[in-house]
């Protein structure tokens, strides 16, 4: 009854949307999951504390969700509340000194596009990932070998019963796909401290990653990205590849034949399936070269 009592609570109470057995399959990347029990999207600072407080009184288990870009939902959905950070969350803003600050629930591709038009560089690395800002900062995307982490002047955080805190940027370890930021408070925003550049070299560096990863990567089908974190001086593309597993398969989830770290939902594939192929892939890999994969993709409603 915790859910029903959130959900009779929250409609129409404040600044938010409330949906009941919401599929997950329209809020993440794969386009795979279940319903949610709720799925409530907040419009305020205000209406994110209320929800929260009520949903804790309710005994209802909660999550805040992004894009859903490196996210796997159960086949049986959520059985709690996923929270989207909706307007108040999603604005952008340019100070002086190359300062802009965002939103967590602002698109990272607004972000990126946005610093290009005002000429501002730092965040080239970002160009064509999927995504929010809170979820850009909370794993620290980019590249291999480049990160947003570094261009962050300072988070804003929420700690759910305490309130909010803020990190300067030189104080939180970043690294790649790591931050130290603590994983029980919710990223609300981030200021970046950027520079200027001409703008033509600017777009240059951001077509040529976009040029590498359309070239490289599986486009057109749904995935989360890469799946397995590169070991240290390794390609965990190459590694998978020497196993032969491109084009490996369950169901409707096959390894991209095109990059092995992607594993692609070829049509009606479901979360076991894709945890099939995860589980497949990472022992192969281990028997043949002793390397023990660390996977990217969050797990969402599957039990502990």
């Amino acid at each position: 009854m915790g859910a029903f009592n959130a959900y009779m609570a929250l409609s129409g109470a404040f600044d938010a949307d409330v949906a009941q057995d919401e599929l997950l399959s329209h809020h993440t990347t794969y386009r795979i999951g279940g319903p949610a029990d709720l799925l409530v999207t907040v419009h305020s600072y205000p209406a994110l504390l209320k929800t929260i407080e009520l949903l804790d009184r309710e005994g209802v288990d909660w999550v805040i969700l992004g894009r859903g870009s490196n996210i796997l939902a159960s086949d049986s959905g959520y059985r709690g509340c996923v929270i989207k950070l909706g307007r108040e969350f999603s604005r952008i803003s340019f100070g002086e000194e190359g300062l802009v600050s965002a939103g967590a629930g602002a698109l990272l591709s607004k972000l990126v596009n946005e610093t290009l038009s005002r000429s501002l560089s730092g965040i080239e690395c970002c160009v064509g990932i999927p995504g929010t800002v809170g979820g850009a900062i909370s794993m620290d995307a980019g590249t291999r070998h480049d990160w947003i982490g570094p261009r962050v002047d300072n988070v804003v955080t929420l700690r759910p019963g305490e309130g909010l805190h803020r990190y300067e940027g030189s104080d939180v370890d970043w690294g790649y796909r790591y931050t130290s930021l603590p994983t029980n408070e919710i990223i609300l925003e981030a200021t970046l401290r950027l520079e200027p550049d001409d703008k033509k070299r600017i777009a240059d560096r951001m077509n040529h990653l976009v040029s590498r990863r359309r070239l490289r990567q599986p486009v057109g089908k749904p995935s989360c990205g890469s799946v397995f974190k590169n070991p240290p001086d390794q390609s965990v593309g190459q590694l998978i590849e020497s196993c032969g597993l491109k084009s490996y398969a369950v169901g409707g989830a096959m390894v991209s034949d095109k990059h092995a770290n992607f594993i692609v939902n070829t049509g009606g594939a479901t979360a076991a399936d894709v945890v099939s192929v995860i589980r497949h892939v990472h022992d192969c890999v281990l028997e043949r070269h002793g390397v023990d994969l660390a996977c990217e993709v969050k797990l969402l409603g599957f039990d502990a």
